[in-house]
Formats: structure tokens, C-alpha cells, sequence
């Protein structure tokens, strides 16, 4: 009776404030596109500018209706107290290892954002690596898209402001603590990949604004290699499409260190297309799998082997293997073919297949050899679900996080 009650109240005094507010006007503008011949219109294509000053205001404008609301609701400070006293308790990431450095982040409990820490082996001591929450006053400065040296040594790290896709990249020295000089900008979404002996890493971007048309600034993606130590106007171009601007590029390097992968995707389709070249040549790229009929997520090689998570005549997913030397599709090789359970998450650790199951809403984690032997299943500790699973090809260890259905 007491539930019925509590909501009856809030559906009461919020019917009585919505028919109080008062929106502020948004603008439409006459913008038509053509796509094959029909006509779609698009009247609020102008809120796509986030730059612009009109924009700002219109955010701003919004916010304060929305918060004011809220904050003038009578169970505000209840809800308030209550959120905040569930959410005060310390909580940590699944940590991260390069070389022998461990990296995870820690919250003590309230902290706007996570800070990040690391140690020098395992038992080592928390050692201070980035505090984002000193970016900015207002905390609107983010900590996004890390990528650490093959040894832990240096950072790529993303800053993001104000909740925008757009980043600046950074480059930490994690010994000294220290920012190299050079900032890497106009990238969203981007993908780092160092090069082994930390001269330097593959990124991808967009174009520097002004070098396309107004509207484009969102298309032709290139991957860049930028040198330790130098600015960003020396990066040199490794890829491009300017006859497919819609393509997007992520660089990763094998584990190996042999080849330069790049997954290729057009806007937020789940199927994309794998292009390489050996890591240390200039020649064109090789398109792997250009037909983008399926999603190919590349999770480790074993020399010229490649294995990849796939959906390709597998709804539920399954893992292949593909041979560079003979890519043609009768050669490749079902590795671990679908199952009634739903593949959620695959990496090869100590070079073995760790499979995360979705079984009835459930996670499980199973164990298989390279060639698609089971192994075991690890155990957990109730129904729930596993998250960040950490680990390389040649490591140990590994580590994921697990959060279960219900408190203890």
C-alpha cells in the first residue's frame, strides 16, 4: 500500500510541473538529402553543429529546464541521500598488464571520475599515474581511450571535454609522470597501436578542420604513424580511402609483433572488413575480407594464422581460423563452431581460447586449446556477469570482474 501510495505521489507532482514548463523553442531548417532518389528531410540537422555558439545555448537552455525540475521535485534530497549513500564504497577496475606494471583504476568511493594507478608487479605498491578529476574544476574534462607501451613504460591516453566524441591524445611518460610536448588532435573513436620498441604508435583520425568541405569533417578517416617526441604535424600517412570516405580505420599490432592490422567499419555497422601488411613493410595493404557480409572481430594470431569471433552463418557466434597463405574461404577453419550459448566476449591467454558464454542470462567462462579443444569451464561464484577479461597470448594470468544478480 505504501508503494502505491509513494508512486501515485510522483505521478501526481509530476503531472502538476510537466503542464508548468515551458521548453525553449527549437528551430527547424529546410534541409532535404537525396539518398538514391527519395527525399529525406532533416529539420534539426543544425543541433549536429557542436561547436556553435546557437548550439551551446540550446543545451544550456535545456539543462537548466531538466535540473530545475528535478531539484524542485519534495523527494529530491531523499532520493539524493539514499543514491548517494549506495554508491559511497571504494570499487576497482579488472587491472591491465604491460610488461611487469599492473594499471587499474580506483574510486574511493564518491570521486567524479576513477583515478588511475599502477604497480610494478602485482604485490607492488599503488603507485599515482593519472588523476583525471584534477583536469578541470567542474569535471567535465574526461580520462578516455588508454593505450599502454608493450612494457608499461608510456601512455597514449585520450582527454575528452564537455562529454564530446572529440579527443586530444597525450602521451605520458608513466616513470617521471611527465606529458611529452605533443598533442594529437581532431580524433574520435580513435585506436592506438605502439610499436614495440616504443618509438612510437599507429593511430587514425580525422581531418584537420578545414581541409574538407564544411559537413565532412566526420568523414575520411586516415591512419597516421606518429614518432615519439615530435609534433603532430610530422605524422606520416599510412592509409587512406579517399574513393570510400565513409570508412573508418582502427590500427592494432599482433602480439608478435609481425603484422598491422586494421579493422575497417562503415558508420556503426556491425560488419567490417580486416586489412594487413607485415608491421615493418610499405606495402599496400592486404584486404583480408573486403565483402563486409559479417562482423570478423581479430582477437590473436599464431604466426600466420589468424582467428577471429565471427557472427558469419553464426547468429550466436563462433571462432575461425584463417591462414594468410591460403585465405581463400574452403581453407578456413571452424575452431570452436556455435554453440546454444551466445560467445560474449573471446581472447587468447596463454595461448589458449577464453570463451565468455551468455547461457540464460548468465555468463560462464570456458577454456579450449588453439585448436578448438575443450578444456575446462572456471567456475564462478553465483549466477551473474563477467566483465573486462585482462590478459595476452603468452601470459599466465589473467583477470576479469564479476558482478552477481543480488548483494550478499
Amino acid at each position: 500500500m505504501k508503494i502505491k501510495t509513494f508512486l501515485l505521489a510522483i505521478l501526481i507532482t509530476f503531472s502538476a510541473f510537466a503542464q508548468k514548463l515551458s521548453y525553449p523553442p527549437t528551430k527547424t531548417v529546410d534541409v532535404v538529402d537525396d539518398y538514391h532518389g527519395f527525399k529525406v528531410q532533416d529539420p534539426y540537422r543544425w543541433l549536429e553543429d557542436f561547436e556553435s555558439d546557437e548550439v551551446k545555448r540550446w543545451v544550456d537552455e535545456q539543462n537548466r529546464l531538466t535540473f530545475d525540475f528535478i531539484r524542485s521535485t519534495p523527494f529530491y534530497d531523499k532520493i539524493k541521500n539514499r543514491l548517494t549513500e549506495l554508491m559511497n564504497y571504494p570499487r576497482y577496475s579488472v587491472p591491465v598488464k604491460a610488461g611487469e606494471r599492473y594499471f587499474f583504476f580506483k574510486n574511493d568511493g564518491l570521486q567524479n571520475q576513477s583515478v588511475l594507478f599502477m604497480r610494478e608487479g602485482l604485490k607492488g605498491k599503488d603507485i599515482l599515474v593519472i588523476d583525471p578529476n584534477k583536469f578541470s574544476e567542474d569535471g567535465t574534462v574526461a580520462l578516455m581511450n588508454l593505450s599502454y607501451s608493450k612494457d608499461g613504460r608510456f601512455l597514449a591516453y585520450g582527454v575528452s571535454t564537455s562529454g564530446s566524441d572529440w579527443q586530444e591524445i597525450r602521451i605520458r611518460d608513466v616513470l617521471t609522470g611527465k606529458d611529452y610536448d605533443e598533442v594529437l588532435k581532431w580524433c574520435k573513436f580513435s585506436s592506438i597501436a605502439w610499436l614495440p620498441d616504443n618509438s612510437g604508435f599507429y593511430y587514425n583520425r580525422f581531418p584537420e578542420p578545414g581541409t574538407v568541405p564544411k559537413g565532412e569533417e566526420n568523414n575520411y578517416n586516415k591512419v597516421y604513424f606518429h614518432r615519439l617526441g615530435t609534433p603532430q604535424s610530422e605524422d606520416r600517412l599510412v592509409y587512406e580511402r579517399p574513393d570510400a570516405k565513409e570508412l573508418n580505420f582502427y590500427p592494432q599490432i599482433t602480439e608478435d609483433g609481425k603484422y598491422l592490422i586494421l579493422t575497417v567499419t562503415h558508420g556503426t555497422s556491425p560488419k567490417n572488413r580486416i586489412y594487413y601488411r607485415k608491421l615493418n613493410s610499405n606495402d599496400d595493404f592486404i584486404r583480408l575480407l573486403d565483402e563486409a557480409d559479417a562482423s570478423y572481430d581479430f582477437i590473436g594470431n599464431k604466426g600466420d594464422v589468424f582467428y577471429f569471433v565471427t557472427d558469419l552463418n553464426a547468429p550466436r557466434y563462433r571462432i575461425i581460423a584463417i591462414d594468410v597463405n591460403k585465405p581463400e574461404r574452403k581453407n578456413w577453419v571452424e575452431v570452436i563452431p556455435e554453440k546454444k550459448s551466445v560467445i560474449s566476449n573471446a581472447r587468447i591467454i596463454n595461448d589458449h581460447f577464453v570463451v565468455v558464454y551468455t547461457e540464460d542470462v548468465k555468463h560462464k567462462i570456458e577454456i579450449y586449446t588453439l585448436d578448438g579443444k575443450f578444456v575446462k569451464e572456471i567456475k564462478l561464484p553465483t549466477a551473474g556477469t563477467v566483465s573486462g577479461l585482462s590478459g595476452k597470448q603468452k601470459d599466465t594470468e589473467m583477470f576479469f570482474g564479476f558482478t552477481s544478480f543480488c548483494s550478499r
